[in-house]
């Protein structure tokens, strides 16, 4: 499975919110998306699952162009959104049925992902509470479960740690780990331990353009200290 990004250009009136942004991923790999605030990421994000049309430039998903097969394309995408929604009325079960509906699923095969989202992502034993009622931890599992019901080839993650207290942050990395070996995934994340936790790879941008890409030594290696050290020398200004 595969994901490229090829000379994305986003523009809101005169301004360039991304400029020129390529990049490609390939399964069993998770990248770590970084930027200063307002750098671009979570345009972005959008851009890459469809949800925001590029001004310019393509996203291709296994060799299909997205905006010109969408349904196809967006069959390979699961996107956790920095704040998902829930419905949180509803017990686990009842949304990640209707999570799976919305999917298109029915019958035994909404039953069998149902079935193995909950049991990977540790939801059995919450199945039937009310989401409301949940840790925010809880939550966020919800919120992933629902983005790999079916089974994706592309995982797009936003923020997926965000708020969470130390042991919680723990579970969620371990579950994103267990999941590189059939999904390509992008971690956007302010959190740069998370970087440090879970990623092989990382792209940094600023003002809307990739200023580095290579991997977490060569990342560390721009400054030849942290990782702080180096974000700080490659997008510090932006971040100011």
């Amino acid at each position: 499975m595969r994901i490229a990004a090829d000379h994305l250009v986003k523009r809101y009136g005169s301004k360039e919110s991304v400029s020129d942004l390529s990049f490609t991923l390939e399964h069993n790999c998770i990248l770590g998306f970084i930027g200063p605030n307002g750098a671009g990421k979570t345009t972005t994000m959008r851009m890459l699952c469809g949800i925001m049309s590029p001004s310019s430039g393509q996203v291709f998903i296994n060799g299909m162009e997205l905006l010109a097969d969408p349904v196809r394309a967006k069959q390979q995408i699961g996107y956790l959104p920095e704040n998902a929604p829930l419905h949180g009325s509803m017990t686990v079960r009842s949304f990640l049925h209707y999570c799976a509906s919305m999917r298109g699923m029915g019958g035994k095969q909404r039953t069998f992902a149902m079935d193995r989202v909950m049991e990977s992502c540790s939801l059995r034993t919450v199945a039937d509470e009310e989401i409301e009622a949940l840790s925010k931890g809880y939550r966020r599992r919800v919120c992933l479960a629902q983005s790999i019901l079916h089974e994706p080839g592309i995982l797009v993650l936003d923020e997926p740690t965000d708020g969470l207290d130390p042991n919680q942050k723990r579970e969620i990395r371990a579950l994103i780990k267990t999941m590189r070996e059939r999904c390509a995934i992008i971690v956007s994340t302010h959190i740069l331990e998370e970087v440090d936790a879970v990623c092989d790879r990382v792209l940094t941008i600023s003002a809307g353009r990739k200023v580095f890409d290579g991997d977490v030594a060569e990342f560390r290696a721009v400054s030849g200290g942290s990782l702080e050290d180096s974000f700080a020398k490659l997008a510090g200004e932006d971040g100011q």
